[in-house]
């Protein structure tokens, strides 16, 4: 059965920063990456990283986002910069594996002041 373990959620005042980590208990080469979902809306893809290191962003991120991975940890990270109130959601790692998509169990980030 596919764990992922997410950390680093929180509230935070707009322009501020928080890290998100997802260790996962397969291959840190599969597939991974975050969505979001906030109250009332459709869950929505923020960041990816491919098997090959490719990454990609939604465009409401670019540029504030970075998803990154530690290999040895088998962790992949999502930094948050210039955070915003419409980046409220939680937020949910996934990992792709042959058995399918597997999720996070959320962590809830708030922007507010």
């Amino acid at each position: 059965q596919v764990q992922l373990v997410e950390s680093g959620g929180g509230s935070v005042q707009p322009g501020g920063s928080l890290r998100l980590s997802c260790t996962t208990s397969e291959s840190i080469f599969n597939p991974m990456g975050w969505y979001r979902q906030a109250p009332g809306k459709e869950r929505e893809m923020v960041a990816t990283i491919s098997s090959g290191g490719n990454r990609n962003y939604a465009d409401s991120v670019k540029g504030r986002f970075a998803i990154s991975r530690d290999n040895a940890k088998k962790t992949v990270f999502l930094q948050m910069s210039s955070l915003k109130p419409e980046d409220t959601a939680v937020y949910y790692c996934f990992t792709r594996t042959q058995a399918g998509q597997s999720w996070g169990q959320g962590t809830q980030v708030t922007v507010s002041s």
